[in-house]
């Protein structure tokens, strides 16, 4: 059995930035990282648009898993504020919050992202423009990196690890249980024990993680799940928003049922792209800093959150069985012109095909007024012409709806403010927590806790 200090479980940004912060902090510390997926260079999807145009299910999704986990190949964006992306804040305070995010910006540009530029949302005019026609923008500097210089930081955090980390790639974690005065970490061939162990599995990792807390009699409590649609659109539409701001964080409350409904992931000149959770293929968006790579639209999604009370406590069960819908209906990702969905009517190739708005994605043209609750769709579909309002031609008949995107959350882990569970030693980070929802937020978990073990082992 292989002896360590600290096992990581999960090579995403919470347990990328734990590796780094316990090696400046620690360096005499044996430390070891468990990742199901593949190496950063060896993360390639199958999908090309011409051989193979939708999702092969493989068996190890390259852009859900892998070193960087989601946001390896997400737009890059590191949003620095506490209003969204996550509470980290309730447990270690908005401000050393705001700190480690920004502690990490720094990282991310000592790495390759210097001249990526920070936005803020700071004395802008469209805070006015958006509350005179009932939206909200919500306040966050937003470091884009784009997808293609997210992967250059990437690469250079793992060279800068490796050697001095053990990484267990194609690795998948089975259990982990309590041993003398730490942890056994079990994979299907091998065991390895800690006294350290850290847990950073992500969004995609939220059954195993429920399954590690019924095992070891970690509470738990249901999270919300998000969900909507991805719209896609000439970048003009939304370019003097996206040039100030690049990503305007905007809520709305519809007239109807007054639930929120939020813009999230905006990709300025983009691509949108199917991601395979657990089988479940959603729809995502990416966005390049390089302008060779950028596109003619500009995509992002639309999203209801929806929070379940008793006796029902499933939220994410709920959210697969609406995209598990959409699946069966299209055979993946289904597209509808907005113009046919407010007209009753499914799209059609032939009516795709003549839209002015070319689609990034292969997608089946089809109806998503029979996949997505008639509450939710009413929700998406106000919230279209309210950004009319402030971005006139997002509802123009072209628009492009791809559902359905879900954002899955995992069930929120009880943790105390060093983001420890009841056992001694035993920490949850990142996504992975229910307590995170972005890679600022993950990053800055991680390196909280490697601080929190460097001092530790200090004071023993």
């Amino acid at each position: 059995m292989k002896k360590y200090d600290v096992i990581i479980v999960g090579a995403g940004p919470g347990g990328i930035y734990s590796a780094y912060e316990l090696l400046k902090t620690a360096p005499d510390l044996k430390v070891a990282v468990f990742e199901r997926g593949r190496r950063l260079e060896a993360r390639k999807c199958p999908i090309d648009g011409e051989k193979i145009k939708s999702c092969v299910s493989c068996k190890t999704c390259a852009i859900m898993s892998g070193f960087g986990g989601a946001g390896a190949f997400s737009d890059g964006k590191y949003n620095l504020t506490n209003d969204f992306g996550g509470t980290l804040y309730e447990y270690i305070g908005k401000k050393k919050a705001m700190e480690l995010m920004q502690y990490v910006d720094g990282i991310n540009m000592s790495h390759g992202g210097e001249g990526t530029r920070l936005y803020s949302t700071a004395n802008t005019r469209y805070k006015t423009v958006c509350m005179q026609n009932d939206l909200h923008l919500l306040d966050a500097s937003v470091r884009h990196l784009g997808t293609d210089i997210n992967y250059i930081v990437l690469g250079n955090l793992l060279a800068e690890l490796e050697g001095r980390v053990d990484f267990y790639f194609d690795t998948p974690v089975e259990k982990v249980d309590i041993a003398d005065g730490g942890y056994l970490v079990r994979t299907k061939k091998d065991e390895y024990s800690c006294r350290d162990c850290v847990i950073s599995v992500g969004r995609s990792g939220s059954s195993w993680m429920e399954d590690v807390c019924a095992d070891l009699d970690i509470p738990t409590k249901s999270n919300r799940v998000d969900i909507g649609v991805r719209v896609e659109l000439p970048a003009v539409v939304f370019q003097d928003i996206t040039d100030e701001l690049y990503e305007g964080k905007i809520v709305y409350r519809t007239e109807k049922f007054e639930d929120l409904v939020r813009t999230f992931c905006m990709n300025p000149k983009g691509a949108v792209v199917a991601e395979n959770t657990n089988g479940i293929v959603t729809v995502n968006g990416h966005s390049y800093e390089n302008p060779e790579l950028q596109t003619e639209n500009t995509n992002f999604a639309l999203l209801v959150a929806k929070h379940f009370s008793e006796p029902f406590k499933d939220s994410n069960g709920y959210g697969e069985s609406i995209a598990r819908l959409s699946n069966m209906l299209g055979g993946g990702v289904i597209v509808q012109r907005f113009g046919d969905l407010i007209r009753g009517r499914r799209s059609t190739k032939k009516r795709i095909d003549e839209s002015f708005v070319v689609p990034t994605l292969a997608a089946t043209p089809g109806d998503l007024s029979l996949v997505l609750p008639k509450r939710i769709l009413d929700g998406i579909i106000e919230m279209i012409y309210a950004l009319d309002k402030i971005a006139p031609g997002t509802a123009n008949a072209d628009t492009l709806l791809y559902g359905v995107e879900v954002k899955f959350y995992n069930m929120e882990v009880s943790i105390d403010e060093n983001l420890e569970t009841r056992h001694k030693g035993l920490y949850v980070i990142g996504d992975g927590s229910g307590v995170t929802h972005s890679l600022s937020h993950a990053s800055a978990s991680g390196v909280y806790v490697a601080r929190r073990i460097a001092q530790s082992r200090k004071a023993n």
